[in-house]
C-alpha cells in the first residue's frame, strides 16, 4: 500500500471536445500519477498531481476496447464522414461503443490506493453511483450477470436494455477511462454497431425512459455529488 496517499480529488468538466484530445488529456495525467508512484510518492517536481474525476461529450465517435472486435462496427469506414462520426482503437477494456452530444462521459483518473479499493470494487462504485443517479430519476435499474454496464430490465430477454457502458484502463492501480451514461443521447447512432459486441440487445436514454429532454446540467452535477461522496466513502473521510 503506498504511504503517500493523496487524497485529494479534482473536479474537471472538458464540456464537448474531441474524442482523442480528451484520450491525451486522460494519458498524461494517467502517465504523471504512475510517475509520482515510481517516485515512491515525493515526485521531483513536488507536490502528487491530484487525482482527477473529468467529465465530457464528445463529437459523435466509436471507440473499440483493446480485446474488442471489429466486425462489431455494422458499417464501412468510408460511411463514418456521411454520419459525421469518427473511429478509434483504445487501450481500455470492452468492446466497440459510441460516444455523442448529449451522454455524459466519466473518466476518473485516479490511484485505487488512495481510495483502498481493487478494481473490481471501484467498478462496482462506477455501477452503483450509476444506479443511484437513476433512482433519483425514477429509473429503476440494475447489473447483467452475462455483460458490463447498467442495464433496465436487466433480467428480461427481450426488453433489456443498456443506458450506461463501462470500460476502463489500470496500471499499477491508477485508472484511466470510465463510463458511458445516456442522458439525451441520439440513439440511431448506435444502430449502427453491436454495442459491446452484445447482438440484439437494446440500448436507450434517459431522455427515451422518461419521454423529454433532461436538464443535462442538472444530472451531471447530481452525478458529481454522487461519485465524489462514493470515492470519499472509500477513502473513509
Amino acid at each position: 500500500m503506498n504511504n503517500h496517499l493523496n487524497v485529494e480529488i479534482e473536479f474537471v468538466d472538458l464540456g464537448l471536445i474531441d474524442y482523442k484530445e480528451a484520450w491525451d488529456y486522460q494519458e498524461r495525467l494517467f502517465n504523471r500519477i504512475i510517475e509520482d508512484k515510481q517516485a515512491g510518492g515525493n515526485p521531483a517536481g513536488g507536490e502528487r498531481l491530484p487525482n482527477q474525476l473529468i467529465f465530457c461529450e464528445h463529437p459523435h465517435v466509436y471507440t473499440l476496447g483493446k480485446s474488442g472486435n471489429e466486425n462489431n462496427l455494422l458499417i464501412h469506414k468510408e460511411f463514418l464522414k456521411e454520419i459525421r462520426a469518427t473511429y478509434y482503437k483504445t487501450n481500455r477494456g470492452g468492446d466497440i461503443t459510441y460516444h455523442g452530444p448529449g451522454q455524459i462521459v466519466g473518466y476518473p483518473v485516479i490511484d485505487l490506493e488512495d481510495f483502498g479499493l481493487g478494481l473490481r470494487r471501484y467498478i462496482e462504485l462506477l455501477e452503483q453511483a450509476i444506479i443511484e443517479l437513476l433512482g433519483h430519476f425514477g429509473i429503476a435499474s440494475s447489473l447483467m450477470d452475462s455483460a458490463t454496464g447498467v442495464w433496465l430490465d436487466a433480467d428480461h430477454p427481450v426488453k433489456a436494455r443498456k443506458i450506461c457502458a463501462i470500460g476502463v484502463r489500470s496500471s499499477r492501480f491508477v485508472t484511466m477511462h470510465g463510463f458511458a451514461l445516456n442522458v439525451n443521447t441520439d440513439l440511431d447512432y448506435f444502430t449502427y454497431i453491436n454495442p459491446c459486441g452484445l447482438d440484439r440487445r437494446g440500448v436507450t436514454s434517459m431522455e427515451k425512459e422518461l419521454g423529454t429532454k433532461q436538464d443535462f446540467e442538472r444530472v451531471k452535477e447530481d452525478l458529481r455529488v454522487i461519485l465524489l461522496r462514493r470515492l470519499r466513502a472509500a477513502q473513509g473521510q
